[in-house]
């Protein structure tokens, strides 16, 4: 009877004590207008990179980068329009 007794008390001491620790708070989400911001951020960063490649390659003629570039740019550019939209 006297280790049921002290078993029960340990069992509720150590429940008590796992319950009563404190959680960490979970991250605040960001709001629409940030994550849009992130997502344009990602956007321009990945355009200059492609930019930059395109320019720099060493086999392509001009009119070849010239294609690319323009493809590029109006891929980018309703890239960003659907970005504004969803703002």
């Amino acid at each position: 009877m006297k280790k049921l007794l002290i078993s029960t008390v340990l069992l509720l001491g150590l429940s008590m004590n796992v319950s009563a620790q404190k959680h960490p708070a979970p991250p605040p989400h960001p709001s629409k207008s940030e994550l849009v911001n992130i997502k344009m951020q990602e956007l321009t960063k990945k355009y200059n990179t492609e930019k930059k490649l395109i320019l720099n390659h060493p086999l392509a003629t001009k009119k070849m980068k010239r294609d690319q570039m323009k493809a590029l740019n109006e891929r980018y550019a309703a890239e960003k329009r659907l970005l504004k939209q969803a703002k």
